[in-house]
């Protein structure tokens, strides 16, 4: 049956080769070296008036594949050291395997190729007042004397403190569960209770909590008022409670769509 191609659809022997295992869904393992070899020859044939420089690489391949089918047909020798010989294919499996890698690989990169040409990129247009904004309040040098390690001990402390509270006999009856805690209450209720005391320890604020929801949504307040500068956290000494500062004279209103 006669096969109109063209030269042009196949990069090299390589690539016609591995669009005939793939055309006939063979197992690239194990290629019917004959079938094979009896296609690739069809389509040099549909070649030969194509320029005999390029298809000098074809004929190559033409060459080894008729060695490697002259091997194939052979008797062996001795039939039991039939699988221990070496498989005339095997050379060619390997460059097969590596010229499809580089293959697909060449294609994702023409992928991204135009992907990428689809992409535009903006400049800087940023206005120069918001350009020079500064933030008013260091939070670095704000949060230079607390440490995870402390928050973190002080949070187990304040929990302990929260289990040796629980009654063995009352914990077994049924309750009535609270609703959520909402976070703009909590935040009225922490400015106030600051702005009454204006100094005071950390662990006096979360001792007042009655459960480990509150002391949870206490800490994100503390730390969401020390960002925006209206309280300031100190140690004197080490393993010293935790004061707490309010700088603010007022308070803010908060809402629960702010968190």
């Amino acid at each position: 049956m006669s096969l109109s191609v063209t030269l042009e659809k196949f990069e090299g022997p390589l690539d016609l080769l591995l669009h005939l295992i793939e055309k006939n869904k063979i197992n690239i393992y194990d290629i019917p070296i004959v079938e094979i070899t009896e296609q690739y020859m069809e389509y040099i044939r549909q070649m030969q008036e194509q320029d005999m420089e390029v298809m000098s690489e074809f004929l190559v391949m033409a060459a080894t594949l008729l060695n490697i089918k002259s091997k194939m047909l052979l008797p062996q020798e001795d039939p039991q050291t039939e699988e221990e010989a070496a498989d005339p294919r095997q050379e060619l499996v390997e460059r097969l395997l590596q010229y499809k890698m580089y293959k697909y690989a060449s294609l994702e990169l023409s992928d991204r190729q135009l992907d990428a040409g689809r992409i535009l990129f903006k400049t800087v247009s940023m206005p120069p007042e918001l350009a020079e904004y500064k933030e008013p309040i260091d939070t670095k040098e704000l949060l230079s004397d607390l440490t995870l390690q402390k928050l973190h001990s002080i949070f187990e402390a304040v929990m302990k403190k929260q289990i040796d509270k629980i009654d063995p006999i009352r914990s077994k009856f049924g309750r009535i569960e609270r609703e959520a805690v909402s976070m703009s209450e909590k935040m009225r209720e922490i400015q106030a209770y600051a702005l009454q005391k204006r100094r005071f320890p950390f662990k006096e604020l979360l001792l007042k909590q009655h459960d480990k929801m509150d002391v949870v949504v206490t800490f994100l307040c503390i730390l969401e008022l020390m960002r925006l500068g209206r309280m300031h956290v100190v140690q004197e000494e080490i393993f010293d409670d935790i004061e707490i500062e309010y700088l603010a004279e007022d308070m803010i209103d908060f809402d629960d769509s702010d968190f």
